[in-house]
């Protein structure tokens, strides 16, 4: 049974940065296609980037596009966001996601789930 696992959230202050990371257990993801996703206090679960097998391709939602870079290392099975300039409304809990067959920025289009790591953005 795959097994997503984050790392990384925390607290810090607006502009400051984090780096979050996402490993499985169980099995590797190195040909699957991955993402992260946040979720805000009363909201939806919103998309906030994506990779593809090989890194080659990735997306991002407009509200992080050139703050956040995600990027993944196969022979390591991790996959990291590294995110900047860190604002207030950056406050979630951070999920990566992963699904073998289907890339895109919607959450039904990802089968494997980890549990969250909470970030905390301070002004």
């Amino acid at each position: 049974q795959l097994m997503l696992i984050e790392s990384g959230g925390g607290s810090v202050q607006a502009g400051g940065s984090l780096r979050l990371s996402c490993a499985p257990s169980g099995r590797t993801v190195s040909n699957y296609f991955r993402a992260w996703f946040r979720q805000a206090p009363g909201r939806e679960r919103d998309f906030v980037a994506a990779i593809s097998r090989t890194g080659s391709m990735t997306e991002y939602a407009d509200s992080v596009k050139g703050r956040f870079t995600i990027s993944r290392d196969n022979a390591k099975n991790i996959m990291l966001l590294q995110m900047n300039s860190l604002k207030p409304e950056d406050t979630a809990v951070y999920y990566c996601a992963a699904d073998p067959l289907r890339f895109g920025t919607l959450k039904s289009q990802y089968g494997y789930w980890g549990q969250g790591t909470q970030v905390t953005v301070s002004s």
